[in-house]
Order: structure tokens, then C-alpha cells, then sequence
């Protein structure tokens, strides 16, 4: 059975056309990424799969429903903390039990049990303003997955979380997965996305690329990627690099600039040889395994971690 059914969607305000003939589907069970930088749409698709927002045109359904009969399947995690501060995690669970029409009694059990789930039983009754970053965001994970629900949406659910924090959440996830629950989360992330069985590449409202992660990379990358981390950055140090990157953009990542290589053996020493007559010095240099940031850059030019006008 399919979880999520998109043909041909598209939004649109006024002229600005935010979602471009969307085609894809989601089985029963499966985890799904889609993946692109702010501004992409992602948000956008997300909000009208959990009817929050009406699509222009197409056809959209959640286990065969349009999405506004289907919200009793839907648990939606938007990127915003949505978990009051001023309450503690039991009472925020209890809040949304009550939402769902558990009787108190019902919903102190269930609340306790997701809260035990999730490992926050013994920070239950703290205020949600005292919680770290990763601790509120598994408390807003046990809040929207209240018995029946079929289909999670996680909306950039770890940005701003530290790498454990990251991995703690995902853990949960991969946990909740078993109960056989659909995941169709979106990021920017590449880390995130290799978790996912099947990816979509989105940019500017269209779907670029569908597969899996592994063969994503396999069939969009065909050369070796070089991380070159320097003492210092600047704009000549870009220029040197893209001597060797064939004339393409380099792209400027967090642990250094990222080149394409044709001849790893080769181009090294080069490298090397060049930035220290041009007087920079490499703290680092070295051949790294390719990541879906690479396939996203091959295929649209950009990094997925631009920033646009609007996060849509």
C-alpha cells in the first residue's frame, strides 16, 4: 500500500509558482527524505501533505485519502519548537493527549508511556524550559505520535542539535520505525538524508533526482572529492582550486574547500606545491568519500545549504 500518493502538484501566490508538477510516491513503511536548500518548496509540500495548506492543482493522498480526511494518520513535527516552555514535558503531553480526545486517565497513561519511550520519564516533570535542545525535540517527537498514527513528518527536525544530539533523535526514530510508521522527512542535511531508504533532490520547486542514497552518488559521481582545509580562506585561495577543479565552482564547506579530482595521486602534490608558493599554508588535505551535498552541487550548481528569500 502507498503512504504518500503525489501526482502533478503545484502551489502557487499569486505568480510565484512554489511547487512545480511533483510526482512521487512513498510506500507503506518506507523512509523518505526529501532534501534541498531553503526556499526549495519543502516546506511547502510538507505543510499541504499534513493540511495545513491548500495545494493550486494535482492530486495528493495519505493511505488513499486526501490529506484533510487523513489527519487522524498524520503526525506532523514542523521545524519550530511548538512544546510550551512554560510547562513541564508531562503536562505539554498531557495538553496534546487531551487534544485527542483521551479521557485523563487515558491520557496520563499513554503520556507516561511515550514519555518513557522517548527517555524523558525521569525529566518529566521539569519545565520544557530547563530542557536542552535535543531533549525538547524528543519531547515534540512523543507528542505527535499518539496511538494510530500511520504517517511522521519531521520538518528539519535536527537543526541546530549537536552531532549526539542528531543521532539520539534519529535512534528514536529508527525505534518508532518498527511499529511500522512511515517517515517522510525533509533537510538540508546530507548526514540526515543517508538515513533515509529513498531521496528526493528538490530545488526551485521540481524534483531533480529520485533514488536511493547509494545509488544517488553512484550514478552522479564519477570523479574523486577533495577536501583542502587552509590556515586562512579567501577568494584567491578559491581561484588556485578551481585551477584544479577544471574551472567549476568550488564550494566552501565547513571543514574545508571541496574540488572534484580526476587524478587523486597527481593533483595533491600539485595542490600542495601551489597554495605554499602563493603563501597558504594546508592545515589538511585529503580524498573523502562522496555525500549527497556533492550529488546536489553536481546537479544543480549550488550547495543545498544556500539561503534564498524565503524558507518555503
Amino acid at each position: 500500500m502507498e503512504a504518500v500518493k503525489i501526482e502533478n502538484l503545484a502551489k502557487r501566490y499569486g505568480k510565484n509558482e512554489v511547487l512545480k508538477d511533483i510526482n512521487l510516491s512513498v510506500p507503506d513503511g518506507q523512509f523518505y527524505c526529501l532534501m534541498g536548500p531553503n526556499g526549495s518548496g519543502k516546506t511547502t509540500l510538507t505543510s499541504i501533505l499534513a493540511s495545513i495548506k491548500n495545494k493550486t492543482s494535482g492530486s495528493i493522498s495519505i493511505y488513499g485519502k486526501p490529506p484533510e480526511h487523513a489527519r487522524n494518520l498524520i503526525g506532523y513535527m514542523p521545524q519550530e519548537n511548538f512544546s510550551s516552555a512554560a510547562l513541564t514535558g508531562r503536562e505539554n503531553l498531557l495538553y496534546f493527549a487531551g487534544l485527542m480526545g483521551y479521557s485523563s486517565r487515558d491520557a496520563a497513561k499513554i503520556s507516561a508511556e511515550l514519555l518513557k519511550q522517548v527517555g524523558l520519564l525521569g525529566d518529566a516533570d521539569k519545565m520544557v524550559s530547563k530542557y536542552s535542545g535535543g531533549m525538547r525535540k524528543r519531547l515534540e517527537l512523543a507528542t505527535v505520535l499518539f496511538e494510530g498514527i500511520k504517517l511522521l513528518i519531521l520538518d528539519e527536525p535536527t537543526t541546530g542539535l549537536d552531532p549526539a544530539a542528531r543521532r539520539n533523535f534519529f535512534e528514536l526514530v529508527s525505534e518508532f520505525r518498527k511499529k511500522n510508521i512511515t517517515v517522510f522527512l525533509i533537510t538540508h542535511i546530507g548526514a540526515d538524508a543517508e538515513l533515509a531508504d529513498m531521496i528526493g533532490l528538490i530545488d526551485n520547486g521540481k524534483i531533480i533526482a529520485q533514488d536511493s542514497p547509494d545509488n544517488l552518488k553512484r550514478n552522479n559521481l564519477q570523479k574523486n572529492t577533495l577536501t583542502v582545509e587552509t590556515k586562512t580562506r579567501n577568494e584567491r585561495i578559491k581561484k588556485i582550486l578551481a585551477a584544479f577543479n577544471r574551472g567549476s565552482e568550488v564550494v566552501e564547506a565547513e571543514n574545508g574547500y571541496k574540488i572534484s579530482s580526476d587524478d587523486i595521486a597527481e593533483d595533491i602534490p600539485l595542490i600542495i606545491r601551489e597554495l605554499d608558493r602563493q603563501g597558504f599554508e594546508v592545515i589538511r588535505l585529503e580524498s573523502t568519500s562522496a555525500t549527497l551535498e556533492d550529488v546536489f552541487f553536481k546537479l544543480t550548481g549550488h550547495s543545498v545549504k544556500k539561503t534564498t528569500g524565503g524558507n518555503f
